[in-house]
């Protein structure tokens, strides 16, 4: 992904590199999607990350977000976490989270992810939006869809940095009990998600100010299906920018898997230049 930004201005690198997308096979063996690399045309770092929270039923938390949520609220915020005044989630079936709780448990057919899309999934899915999905993304995208055309006068939600060692850790706890407390106190879907978008962008800028001061760089590239979300790559752009960061962006290629194969060869090619 990040390599693909770089190939289309020719450039190496090495730049902040935000990969934010929905699954990825990642070097630790969990799904990632949720990154922040050091990133240079031959090699990269992994500077920081969304915490990981498990995935009950694999591929089945892709189809059905509420099985994302329900990853994110027992996860995160403990396997008591009452499921009462929660849409969607409090009508499905005892049985079902009864499974869905036991695999988390016994952490059966529940890998591990970072992803970045997961978690807007998830965020759909605990606010009554979208429950299943009938095409790749409609969650998050319903999620953007119900924001309100100027969102700048809703405060983000909380989150911290883990950031005593590397790879940083974006902790989400405080923004899933955040929306959850918004939910149960009547907070309408808008509302909740502008406040969303926000924090997303708020955790974009912070983990490039923690690496750039780490790591002296000031450009940085954004890439990855969840930056289709024009909402969020506006504020992500913006706040970039107004920090004084390059921000480097898609313009000839897709941010989504679409552009992978370019990043891919523009790899293999410096990789053979430099053997």
């Amino acid at each position: 992904h990040i390599v693909s930004v770089l190939a289309e201005h020719g450039l190496h690198g090495p730049v902040i590199g935000l990969a934010l997308d929905g699954t990825g096979y990642g070097s630790d063996g969990a799904v990632w999607g949720g990154e922040v690399l050091v990133a240079e045309a031959g090699r990269f770092t992994r500077a920081a990350h969304l915490a990981y929270v498990p995935m009950p039923g694999g591929e089945a938390a892709i189809r059905k977000p509420y099985r994302m949520a329900l990853g994110y609220l027992l996860g995160l915020l403990g396997m008591e976490t009452p499921l009462d005044n929660l849409p969607l989630i409090s009508q499905l079936p005892k049985s079902e989270v009864d499974i869905i709780k036991k695999q988390l448990e016994r952490k059966i057919y529940s890998p591990l992810t970072s992803g970045a899309g997961r978690l807007f999934d998830a965020v759909s899915a605990l606010i009554g939006l979208r429950a299943e999905i009938d095409y790749e993304a409609q969650a998050a995208i319903e999620l953007e869809m119900v924001a309100p055309d100027d969102i700048s006068r809703f405060d983000p939600y909380p989150f911290t940095i883990a950031s005593e060692e590397e790879p940083a850790v974006v902790k989400l706890g405080g923004l899933i009990g955040a929306v959850v407390s918004d939910v149960k106190k009547g907070t309408q879907p808008p509302v909740i998600s502008a406040r969303f978008h926000q924090t997303v962008a708020g955790i974009i800028l912070e983990t490039c100010r923690l690496i750039s001061k780490r790591k002296g760089l000031k450009t940085v590239a954004l890439s990855g299906g969840v930056f289709q979300n024009r909402l969020l790559f506006n504020l992500a752009v913006d706040a970039l920018e107004k920090e004084g960061f390059r921000v480097l962006v898609h313009s000839i290629v897709p941010c989504n898997d679409g552009g992978i194969s370019l990043g891919q060869a523009a790899i293999a090619s410096y990789q053979q230049l430099h053997k």
